[in-house]
């Protein structure tokens, strides 16, 4: 029994609530006001709340349905006593008392009882409380994903957009610097040419990066070199009519030159199929089923780029990681302030503090002894780029036809690679990707300003080269987060599908499953026998074949896509399990209203180049 101070009449009150055999959806939450309003008032909450009628009421009935609930209030000049009583059979009978509950409630501003139930048995024992029906049911549906500080539209103030940008521009750094390391060597350059095909790829991805930001699917994407081209380049590198040349100069410049021309070539083929909409043709096959696979595998397949790279040095791998999950995951619980400084900052702060400790270890001679491949992986001073460098020289699920855009924009700027010579084409920077995730940062406005930083370290070398000479293994500790990032993303289409469907466990464990296990089998036999299964005379033909087949992503996104539409029935309820009623509503760009202010396109250019 517990009382409390109120407003009330002077009579005694007695009010009977009887819980009426209704579903958990129709019962509607109590928020009584004070005795006296509750005995005046006619709705609430849609409900009917006079002194003989019945309510449904959630708060306090923590019983089986079939049970009923009995309110008694008791008041005096100054205190009422609640006592709530339930017996499981009709009629009611006052008498007697099964169990009685005792609270203590206090009136809010608003007038609401709120106060700490505790139970206390009289007589009898009764059941356990029975579970809240909100506490069973799964998580909502998002299409758009909560918590997000800054969406595309709205950018966060100037002086935090510029330390953001500058973060992503070091994030995209690791892949311009890693890919032209791996490759001139084999071409036949030297550390001056490296350094000039690492300014060049970082200046056409400033360049492609604000097409695509300003022209393209219009998100926050990064766009640099990839590793998808790698093993292109690489056949390039290997052909026949390179081997007898024995200048490495000017193997190095013939090698370039024919890379250059298959760029050029190959983005022809992707404008073509972007500008012309063929490719949104493609897309509307797609599922949120399909794309599990597709997208998942993109940061889960590059596993090998993680810790495999970090413990090639160890000593600065491993703390740079643990020091990036606690700035990021630990110390925002343990520090909640009004700015989520650590988190969305913890690549800078995690990177100068083992930068600046490697580079200590450098000076130190502690790797003096060491032998080459430890040198070149761990010391700060050993990637050659910083000597050869002259002083001057990246919502709502995208609609189809912009992303069709897209593609076309990203044909332009494989162009723009092919033109400049990167020596490797351009596309989505995966872990840039998982940079937005970690931040939760989706502006527009950051990534316009990385670009920026790619262009201005780009044509100041000496500047760049400084940053660009991270040890790699600090950089694989941050892949290790951000490709985790990027997988659970595509995890995140599973909320539209049903996975109590038997189809849908086949396609999705199918698919992931040979996703993994073909590239493998692929990859292997390259490294055993120095060429792929595909092995024939046109070296063309077995590139076509072994290079795709030796990708993670593709192959599970094939086969995920072509079991869910060749497994596919026409009736509705497959329709639900593949997640095909959630996706309808974005595969024309004027089904929803938000892609009007997400991916239109600036200066009022949806006039002269609509989307469909």
């Amino acid at each position: 029994m517990a009382t409390t101070a109120l407003p009330l009449p002077s009579e005694p009150i007695v009010k009977q609530i009887a819980r009426e055999r209704t579903s958990p959806r129709e019962t509607a939450q109590c928020s009584c006001k004070t005795v006296k309003q509750a005995d005046t008032e006619t709705q609430h909450k849609g409900r009917g709340l006079h002194e003989k009628e019945r309510m449904h009421y959630t708060e306090l009935a923590l019983h089986p349905y079939n049970r009923i609930l009995v309110l008694f209030i008791f008041c005096a000049r100054d205190k009422v006593t609640v006592y709530i009583t339930t017996k499981p059979l009709l009629p009611i009978n006052f008498q007697i008392l099964g169990q009685v509950i005792s609270a203590q409630y206090s009136t809010s501003t608003r007038g609401e009882l709120k106060g700490k139930k505790m139970i206390r048995r009289m007589a009898g024992g009764g059941a356990a409380p029975q579970p809240k029906q909100d506490e069973l049911q799964p998580h909502p549906v998002k299409d758009q994903l909560p918590q997000v500080s800054y969406c595309i539209t709205s950018p966060p103030p100037w002086p935090e957009a510029i330390l953001l940008g500058f973060q992503h521009y070091l994030v995209m750094l690791g892949t311009t610097v890693l890919i032209p390391s791996s490759l001139v060597p084999q071409m036949g350059g030297g550390n001056e040419e490296k350094a000039k095909v690492i300014q060049t790829l970082l200046f056409v991805a400033g360049i492609n990066t604000l097409f695509q930001s300003f022209f393209g699917t219009r998100l926050p994407a990064v766009i640099g070199g990839s590793y998808t081209f790698v093993p292109t380049t690489i056949s390039i590198i290997l052909a026949g009519r390179y081997s007898d040349i024995v200048n490495p100069q000017e193997k190095f410049e013939r090698i370039m030159r024919g890379t250059q021309g298959a760029l050029i070539v190959a983005s022809t083929l992707q404008i073509v199929f972007g500008f012309s909409g063929l490719w949104r043709n493609v897309v509307r096959f797609l599922s949120p089923l399909s794309a599990v696979p597709l997208v998942a595998l993109s940061g889960f397949g590059l596993y090998e780029l993680g810790f495999p790279v970090l413990a090639k040095c160890v000593e600065i791998g491993l703390p740079e990681i643990i020091i990036l999950l606690v700035f990021s995951q630990y110390i925002p619980h343990m520090m909640k302030g009004e700015k989520p400084i650590f988190d969305r900052f913890a690549v800078i702060f995690s990177v100068a503090i083992v930068w600046i400790y490697a580079h200590l270890l450098t000076v130190g001679g502690a790797y003096k002894n060491s032998a080459p491949k430890t040198q070149i992986t761990c010391r700060t001073d050993r990637a050659g780029i910083i000597g050869g460098a002259p002083w001057y020289a990246s919502a709502t699920p995208i609609p189809p036809s912009v992303l069709s855009r897209g593609v076309g924009w990203q044909g332009v700027g494989i162009l723009l690679s092919g033109i400049f010579g990167t020596g490797n084409g351009s596309s989505v920077s995966v872990e840039n990707a998982g940079l937005l995730a970690l931040t939760r940062v989706g502006s527009r406005r950051v990534v316009q300003i990385s670009a920026g930083f790619m262009i201005f370290f780009s044509i100041l070398g000496k500047f760049g080269a400084v940053f660009a000479s991270i040890p790699a293994p600090i950089v694989a500790a941050l892949y290790c987060l951000f490709f985790a990032y990027v997988g659970s993303a595509g995890l995140s289409f599973l909320q539209f599908c049903n996975l109590n469907s038997f189809r849908t466990k086949f396609i999705l464990g199918f698919s992931v499953f040979m996703g993994f296990s073909i590239p493998q089998y692929f990859n292997e036999y390259t490294a055993f026998k120095g060429y792929g299964p595909v092995h024939t005379r046109a070296r063309w033909f077995n590139d076509m074949i072994n290079v795709p087949f030796a990708s993670e992503p593709f192959v599970a996104g094939l086969l995920a896509l072509f079991l869910d539409v060749t497994l596919h029935k026409k009736d509705n309820q497959t329709r639900k399990d593949r997640g095909m009623h959630w996706w309808d509503r974005f595969r024309s760009f004027k089904t929803d209203t938000r892609s009007e202010e997400f991916y239109s396109l600036p200066f009022n250019l949806n006039k002269f180049f609509p989307s469909v």
